[in-house]
């Protein structure tokens, strides 16, 4: 066999084995963007119902929340950026970074300083990289989220938010995430989870054509923000968790799917290079017969 012809042999062999492998990534991918897919649908009945209930009472009385309440002249805003653990998902992660990077342009362009939350360790990776300071970091559990990983996530937003500017706490909290549209579509989006635009908030949570009623608060609307509001920033956390796992996942079929189908192109033209080899080699083989016979009948004929 000829050299060239092994070298392609060799490189099908290797291409088929990777193929094998993305094939069967693509699948597990599938798999889990659709248990993904249930729990952003699961969640969704709990954060309106949650949603309606704080707009409920923030709407309804006249307490100023400090969850609630503008600050005069906000100085420091923070941004959690949601990636993933894992890369082979095409531009999902770099989509989130580059929309977190827009943010934090436009922050500090109207004089904030930004305090940067990371979930998953390719954000993480991106900022060390280019030494920018991180406040907290969180990864390990951004393929499958729990609702008591949102938790640890809120915690140190909602007790930054609670806390004097000046003791190192901050004004705004903003959240970039990768919103779930369908199988072929991701988008990366940023959105301002506090202070509570009650505006938008109370759009959002209530139906076409519905008024919210009156409530009376027991033992006070202050006492009740104080509870129902965490419950709110973990609520929305955890649905943008879901948002991108779903995401990822359907990033990595699609990315997934894209390199089966290059390594079965790729498998295709080197088994055609294989086949031109060996045919240029068989041509070879018979040109050498015919003229090794060629020059013994002409010895033979001379020896006569």
């Amino acid at each position: 066999m000829g050299a060239q012809l092994r070298v392609y042999k060799r490189r099908i062999r290797s291409v088929s084995a990777t193929k094998k492998i993305t094939k069967a990534m693509e699948m597990i991918a599938a798999s889990r963007v659709v248990k993904a897919q249930r729990k952003v649908a699961a969640s969704t009945p709990y954060a309106t119902e949650l949603t309606r209930a704080v707009t409920a009472v923030a709407t309804g009385s006249n307490t100023k929340h400090p969850l609630t309440t503008e600050a005069e002249n906000p100085t420091r805003a923070a941004v959690l950026l949601l990636t993933s653990d894992r890369g082979l998902a095409g531009a999902f992660n770099s989509n989130a970074i580059k929309a977190a990077e827009r943010l934090t342009a436009r922050l500090e362009g109207e004089g904030k300083e930004v305090v940067n939350y990371i979930v998953g360790r390719r954000g993480v990776a991106h900022y060390n990289f280019r030494e920018r300071k991180v406040a907290e970091s969180f990864t390990g559990f951004t393929d499958d989220p729990s609702y008591a990983d949102a938790k640890k996530v809120a915690a140190p937003l909602i007790e930054a938010i609670e806390t004097e500017t000046a003791e190192g706490g901050v004004d705004e909290l903003h959240i970039v995430y990768t919103e779930f549209v369908s199988m072929m579509t991701q988008t990366a989006v940023e959105a301002r989870l506090l202070p509570l635009s009650l505006e938008e908030v109370a759009e959002e949570a209530k139906p076409k054509g519905e008024i919210l009623p009156l409530f009376d608060f027991e033992p006070s609307a202050e006492d009740v923000l104080d509870a129902l509001l965490p419950r709110y920033v973990e609520s929305r956390i955890y649905n943008a968790l879901l948002q991108s796992a779903a995401s990822k996942h359907a990033a990595t079929r699609r990315a997934m799917k894209s390199a089966t189908d290059n390594a079965g192109d790729l498998i295709e033209n080197l088994t055609r290079l294989a086949n031109q080899a060996r045919q240029a080699e068989i041509t070879q083989e018979i040109s050498e017969i015919v003229g090794g016979a060629s020059a013994l009948a002409d010895a033979t004929a001379g020896s006569d």
